[in-house]
């Protein structure tokens, strides 16, 4: 989700190295392990933290919503800062959607394969994750959401929300300040929880995750497909944003061979 890193036309080029006309600094399966763990442990805190909200909160959900937010926008900048030097911390399949399609005219950003790659170890770490923080609630390992979230405003909150963490990380990433990832990304998820009426979703993966919980953070399957289709049109967008921004990328201030070898 974040690519605290050089900064280039992709989100993650230097960081991982992946460019076409670069030795890989990092492995594939390296980076995909940090893809599934980092995506796992973000759905992990966010229904995890969802279900402690709940259960000390149960009658005050802007209360619950606050811890629920506190959490995530906490763990998310740690989960950067753990995973980041090996994979870029992507963390989101729009991410590296738009790392591939930007690093495409200059071969520096994510190749077709390792997009594909990236975005099944998100998908498969998100699923895990839902499992995992239900079974530390001593709840069945899945459980199917009931929470319908279908409506156009919040197909709305979900482009604006995703263009925004797009926006954000590209516009650090293309003004050489890629290391305030962290922080930034943190912030901008914790505060977009507040400003958007879906709550942010703002990543497929974590939305497939989320099927799996019928607790605070769930959401059912039929409101799946239009979230997405709403993260995809965001993520276009806010890249777009950042384009118009910043349309030349500052040079890279490490190599990458050095910085994350």
């Amino acid at each position: 989700m974040g690519d605290p890193a050089g900064a280039r036309p992709a989100v993650g080029a230097v960081r991982h190295g992946e460019g076409r006309g670069r030795r890989p600094v990092t492995s594939l399966a390296r980076r995909a392990i940090a893809e599934f763990v980092g995506t796992g442990l973000l759905v992990t805190i966010v229904i995890g933290s969802g279900i402690a909200a709940a259960r000390l909160s149960p009658s005050d959900v802007g209360l619950q919503l606050a811890e629920n937010a506190a959490a995530t926008a906490a763990g998310l900048a740690v989960i950067i800062l753990m995973v980041g030097p090996v994979s870029g911390a992507h963390l989101n399949p729009v991410v590296s959607l738009v790392d591939w399609a930007l690093g495409r005219r200059g071969r520096t950003g994510l190749t077709g394969t390792s997009l594909g790659v990236y975005a099944l170890a998100q998908t498969m770490g998100a699923i895990s994750g839902a499992v995992l923080a239900n079974l530390m609630f001593d709840l069945p390992a899945v459980t199917i959401s009931a929470t319908v979230r279908t409506a156009p405003s919040l197909w709305l909150a979900e482009a604006v929300a995703t263009a925004g963490l797009v926006a954000l990380v590209l516009s650090l990433t293309r003004t050489g300040r890629a290391h305030l990832a962290a922080p930034a990304v943190g912030a901008y998820i914790g505060s977009a929880y507040w400003f958007t009426s879906s709550t942010s979703f703002a990543n497929p993966a974590v939305t497939i995750g989320r099927i799996f919980s019928d607790t605070f953070a769930g959401i059912a399957p039929v409101s799946v497909a239009p979230f997405i289709a709403a993260q995809l049109a965001g993520a276009f967008a806010g890249a777009a944003l950042a384009l118009i921004l910043h349309p030349v990328a500052a040079p890279s201030t490490a190599p990458a061979s050095k910085e994350f070898a």
